[in-house]
């Protein structure tokens, strides 16, 4: 009591006095310290870049070629290096990673971390299981119902009564039309819980899919027969008639196949050459060839009964489009066809039916179709084309 009495009474101006004095001797003090630059910082161009890369504080997980913070590292090495940890510990790292890629839809990266689960060679069948199952789940996600189906089956080797590989097992089925092994894995299901509600849904779903593919199965294999039917009658029809075709191949003069048949030229090529509703008549696909223009008119289904005056009839019915002149008319035009085997040119009488000149010496079927050029008769054209330079066809 008698020291207080004894400090001195501070007025208002003297201790303002004093505070100012004291911040006056902390300033020279600070100012008399030896000056230090900060070094061991992140440099100030580069802070939200370093802030980035910590793992603190890094916003999103490193992708392959960044680099990697030490401390990001030594969290690595604690987390997934062998020395660090038991195999099961480091499946179960690897499951916890793949769990959280599926989470947010990653699921390539999650087959990655299953797959690297796998590889620890753990011994725990139990683990195994999960990361099997795990990876099915994945690899069905991205619709590799294959890969899904095979992991599905692994889990269930490690865990036979593992119920959600089991209907992972069932659904890879259903999508891979293995209808059997898709009712075998919702029947054992249905053992564990018989009411279990979408396991005979799918097994409803399977069957009427079974019975649906069978079913069109079976009309495929009916439509192969008659198509197959077809073209033998057809071919029949061919070889009767003696049909030569240039783009044969030498030595194969007997082989007669439905590619030989299809025509070549994109307006023709949906018709074939085929035989009428009777049987007794070959309908043909047909171009004519105006030389003179580089022009063409088509005929996708040309009876071999027509002759060749009925042909022109209707194709000169209408002025050809680049014949000013009105040359080209019935009566004023001659028709020829080409032998490329021997190449040479042959006039075509317009009183034969298209049989009768199929089946001349020197008349081939090319490109799948019958090819024939129109001419203005007697005129410059004509004899041109006539003594146009012709290189016979070579086979190998």
């Amino acid at each position: 009591m008698k020291q207080m009495a004894a400090q001195k009474a501070w007025t208002d101006e003297e201790r303002l006095e004093l505070a100012a004095q004291l911040d006056a001797e902390l300033d020279a003090f600070i100012d008399g310290l030896e000056k230090k630059r900060y070094e061991e910082g992140w440099p100030e161009d580069r802070w939200q870049e370093e802030m980035d890369k910590h793992p603190f504080f890094m916003k999103r997980a490193p992708q392959p070629g960044d680099d990697v913070h030490p401390m990001f590292e030594g969290l690595q090495k604690l987390k997934y290096d062998p020395e660090e940890n038991t195999r099961d510990e480091l499946a179960l790292n690897y499951k916890e990673d793949g769990n959280f890629y599926m989470k947010h839809k990653k699921f390539r990266m999650a087959i990655y971390s299953f797959t690297e689960g796998i590889k620890t060679k753990t011994d725990n069948p139990d683990v195994l299981a999960v990361l099997y199952n795990n990876r099915s789940a994945a690899h069905f996600f991205i619709k590799n119902y294959r890969s899904s189906l095979s992991d599905a089956q692994r889990a269930l080797f490690y865990k036979p009564d593992y119920t959600k590989a089991r209907w992972r097992s069932a659904q890879c089925a259903y999508e891979l039309e293995r209808f059997d092994l898709c009712t075998q894995m919702c029947e054992e299901l249905l053992e564990v819980d018989v009411d279990n509600e979408v396991a005979i849904a799918l097994l409803h779903k399977n069957k009427m899919k079974k019975l649906e593919i069978e079913r069109n199965q079976r009309k495929e294999a009916a439509e192969a027969k008659r198509r197959l039917t077809r073209f033998h009658r057809l071919r029949d029809a061919i070889e009767q008639r003696a049909i030569k075709f240039d783009d044969q191949k030498v030595g194969k003069k007997d082989v007669l196949s439905e590619e030989l048949l299809y025509p070549k030229f994109l307006p023709l090529e949906d018709h074939p050459v085929h035989l009428d509703e009777d049987g007794s008549t070959l309908i043909w696909p047909a171009a004519f060839s105006y030389p003179e223009f580089l022009y063409s008119d088509f005929y996708q289904q040309l009876p071999e009964t027509t002759t060749m005056r009925d042909c022109l009839a209707t194709l000169l019915t209408e002025k050809l489009p680049y014949d000013k002149a009105h040359n080209y008319r019935l009566g004023n035009v001659h028709v020829y066809y080409e032998n490329r085997k021997v190449g040479c040119v042959h006039k075509v009488d317009e009183e034969k039916q298209l049989a009768e000149i199929i089946a001349e010496k020197g008349f081939f079927v090319s490109g799948g179709a019958l090819l024939f050029y129109v001419v203005h008769k007697d005129s410059r054209v004509e004899q041109e084309f006539i003594n146009e330079r012709r290189r016979p066809m070579v086979y190998s």
